[in-house]
C-alpha cells in the first residue's frame, strides 16, 4: 500500500508448462495431473502442449473410445497408448440398427481381439458396438486377458453363440459386468448363465435383455445365491412368476428389466410377487392394467422405469406415473399422450433422460388417446426443468414448443425429434424460428437429432442450425432444407461438429462434396437419400489425405420394393460414408461399396 505498483507476473513457457531439461515440475506429479483429466478432448489438447506431455498422457491413459473402428489400426492405437485399462471400439454405422446397412458390411472384431488382447497387459475393460464378433474371438479374448477382464460388453454385436459365453464364464474370475443387449446370439443352452453363477462370484451387472436367448429360473436363482453383490439383471423373456425365487435370493439388485406376464389379466398369479427392497430401476414386459398395481408399493422410490415393452394405456400411463414422483430417467412409446406427458410433468420435477419411443403404426385401444405433440412437449419443458436428455416421437410439433425448451431446459446437453408421417396436416411449418430459439436457449447441447417431413425446415432454418451450434458435436438430419444453398449456410456454422448423418434430403452430390469440405472438424460422415450419381464421381471433390470415401450405389433392382415394414430396401438408395484414417484404405469392403478414395 502506498508502494510501487508491482510488476507483471511474467509465466515463461517452460516454467508454465514444465519444459527445459526435466523442468520444475515432477514427473510424478504430471502424471498425477493427468488422471484428473479425464474428458478427452481436453486430453488431446494437453498432449500437444509439448513432447514430455504427450508422452505422460501416452503413459497415463487408461482409457480410449475409437469412434469408428476404421479410423485407426490395432497396431497405431497400442503405439500410442501402451497402458489402456479400458476400450471401447465403435463399429458399423447407427443406420445399421435400422435395417439400413448390409449384413455383410463389416466391422469385425477380429483385428482388434488379436492384436491388442494380449499386448494390452493392463486392460480390465472392452466395450464393442456394432460389431461381428465370433466365439473364436471370444476365446482369443479369454486366452490373452481372462484373468483380468472385469468387464465385458457387446452391444448390438452379432456372430458369436452361447458357447462363447460359457467360455467367458469360465475363464474370467473376476468379472463384474457383462452385457449382451440387442446382440443376435446363437442360442445353444443356458448353461452359461450357471457357468456364471459358480465361476463368477463378484459379478455385479449382467445385462442379455432384448436378446432371444433361453433363460431357466433355477440358473437365475443360482446366480442370485452365489453372486452377493449383483445390482443389475436385464434379461430375455421369461415369466415373472417362476422369478419369485431369485427376488428372494437377490438382496442387494437395484435395477431389474425384462421379466414378462405371459397370462394377461391374471392377477392371482403374480400378486404374491415381492422385489428385492432396494430396487429403484424397473422395466417389464407384457405389463397390463391388471398387472400395474405389483409396482405400487415401491413406485416412490423408483428413479428409472421403463414402460416401452408394456400394454398399457394413456390412462394407466397416467395412473401409475402419478405415484412415481422421485423418477430421473423414464422411458415409453408414444402412447403415453399428451396427457400422460401433463401428469409427468406435474409429478416427475428431478427428471433427467426422457425417452418416448414411436408405437404401434396400425394404432389400437391403448392408443386411442395416444400420440404426443406440441401440447405434451411444452409441458415438459415448463414442468421438468432439470432435463439433459430428451428423445421424442411427436405426431405434430409447433415452433412455440420448441422454443419452451429452448426458455426452460437449459441443462440439456442431447435432444432428438422425430415428426411421425401418421397426420395428415401439421399446424406449423416450417419450424425454422423453433429450431433457432432451441439452439440458442440450449447452450449445452453437444447432440442434436431432427428428422421431419417435406417442409419442415428451409433454407432458412437450416442455416439457424449452422449458425447456433457452434458446441455440438453431433448430429443427425432428415428431410430437412429445401436447396444447395440451405446446405452451404449449414456448412458455413459448423465449426465443432464431429459427426453428421443426413437422410432423405434434396441436396445434390456436387454440394454434400464442397459442404463437407467446409466443415472443419468433421471425422465422420453418412448420408443416405441424396440426388446420386451413379459412379459417385462428384464426391472425390473432398478428396484429401487420410480421408476415406466409400460409395454405395442404388441397386436399380429394388429401386420400387419396400421391406416388410414397409421401409424402402436398404440397398434401394445410395450411401456415402467417408472419414478420417489412420489405417488407410480398409481392405473388408464387401461387393455392394465402392471405396472411392484412397482408390
Amino acid at each position: 500500500m502506498g508502494g510501487e505498483a508491482p510488476e507483471p507476473r511474467r509465466l515463461t513457457r517452460a516454467l508454465s508448462i514444465g519444459g527445459g531439461d526435466g523442468g520444475w515440475v515432477p514427473e510424478e506429479m504430471l502424471h498425477l495431473v493427468m488422471g484428473f483429466v479425464e474428458d478427452p478432448r481436453d486430453r488431446e489438447a494437453a498432449s500437444l502442449v509439448c513432447r514430455r506431455w504427450h508422452r505422460i498422457d501416452a503413459l497415463s491413459r487408461k482409457h480410449v473410445t475409437v469412434p469408428f473402428c476404421y479410423a485407426v489400426s490395432p497396431a497405431r492405437l497400442l503405439a500410442r497408448f501402451p497402458r489402456l485399462e479400458s476400450l471401447a471400439v465403435k463399429g458399423k454405422p447407427r443406420a445399421s440398427m435400422y435395417g439400413l446397412i448390409p449384413d455383410d458390411w463389416g466391422a469385425y472384431a477380429k483385428p482388434w481381439v488379436t492384436e491388442l488382447a494380449a499386448p494390452l497387459e493392463c486392460l480390465k475393460a472392452l466395450h464393442l458396438r456394432r460389431m461381428v464378433v465370433t466365439d473364436d474371438d471370444l476365446a482369443e479374448l479369454v486366452r490373452a486377458r481372462g484373468h483380468m477382464l472385469q468387464e465385458l460388453k457387446l452391444d448390438k454385436c452379432t456372430g458369436f453363440s452361447t458357447d462363447g459365453l460359457r467360455l467367458v464364464a469360465r475363464s474370467c474370475k473376476s468379472l463384474r459386468t457383462l452385457f449382451l443387449e440387442e446382440c443376435q446370439i446363437i442360442d445353444k443352452g443356458s448353461e452359461w448363465i450357471r457357468d456364471l453363477a459358480v465361476c463368477c462370484p463378484v459379478l455385479s451387472t449382467l445385462n442379455f435383455h432384448m436378446t432371444d436367448l433361453e433363460v431357466m429360473p433355477a440358473d437365475l436363482e443360482l446366480l442370485a445365491k452365489s453372486c452377493k453383490s449383483l445390482i443389475s439383471l436385464k434379461i430375455s423373456d421369461c415369466d415373472l412368476s417362476e422369478l419369485m425365487g431369485f427376488f428372494r435370493f437377490a438382496t442387494a439388485l437395484e435395477e431389474f428389466a425384462g421379466g414378462t406376464f405371459n397370462d394377461q389379466g391374471e392377477l392371482a398369479k403374480y400378486g404374491n410377487i415381492k422385489f428385492p427392497s432396494r430396487l429403484c430401476s424397473l422395466g417389464l414386459t407384457y405389463m397390463g392394467t391388471n398387472e400395474m398395481p405389483i409396482i405400487f408399493p415401491f413406485s416412490a422410490t423408483l428413479k428409472k422405469l421403463d414402460l416401452q415393452y408394456t400394454f398399457l394405456t394413456t390412462e394407466d400411463h397416467c395412473q401409475l406415473i402419478a405415484k412415481c414422483p422421485n423418477l430421473l430417467i423414464l422411458a415409453v412409446r408414444n402412447v403415453i399422450g399428451d396427457r400422460g406427458l401433463g401428469v409427468v410433468a406435474d409429478t416427475c420435477k428431478k427428471l433427467q433422460r426422457l425417452r418416448i419411443e414411436r408405437g404401434d403404426d396400425e394404432g389400437g385401444v391403448q392408443e386411442e388417446q395416444g400420440g404426443v405433440s406440441q401440447v405434451g412437449l411444452t409441458a415438459i419443458a415448463v414442468g421438468c426443468r432439470e432435463l439433459e436428455y430428451i428423445a421424442a416421437y411427436v405426431s405434430d410439433i409447433t415452433n412455440g414448443a420448441l422454443e419452451s425448451i429452448g426458455t426452460f431446459c437449459k441443462k440439456l446437453y442431447d435432444f432428438r425429434l422425430v415428426l411421425l408421417d401418421r397426420e395428415e396436416r401439421i399446424t406449423e411449418l416450417p419450424l425454422d424460428n423453433g429450431v433457432r430459439a432451441l439452439l440458442r436457449g440450449c447452450t449445452k447441447l453437444r447432440r442434436f437429432a431432427l428428422y421431419l417431413r417435406p417442409g419442415g425446415l428451409s433454407d432458412v432454418g437450416l442455416g439457424y442450425i449452422g449458425q447456433c451450434s457452434g458446441n455440438i458435436q453431433y448430429m443427425l438430419l432428415g428431410n430437412v432444407g429445401e436447396t444447395d444453398d440451405g446446405l452451404f449456410s449449414f456448412a458455413l456454422g459448423c465449426v465443432n461438429l464431429r459427426k453428421l448423418e443426413l437422410r432423405s434430403c434434396c441436396f445434390s452430390e456436387h454440394a454434400l462434396a464442397h459442404a463437407i469440405r467446409r466443415m472443419p472438424s468433421l471425422r465422420y460422415v453418412w448420408v443416405q437419400g441424396y440426388k446420386a450419381s451413379r459412379t459417385g464421381r462428384d464426391l472425390m471433390i473432398m478428396a484429401r489425405p487420410f480421408w476415406n470415401i466409400e460409395f454405395t450405389p442404388p441397386n436399380p433392382e429394388n429401386a420400387d420394393r419396400l421391406m416388410e415394414d414397409g421401409e424402402p430396401c436398404v440397398d434401394s438408395h445410395a450411401q456415402i460414408l467417408a472419414y478420417y484414417s489412420l489405417a488407410g484404405k480398409r481392405l473388408d469392403c464387401p461387393q455392394s461399396v465402392v471405396p472411392l478414395y484412397p482408390a
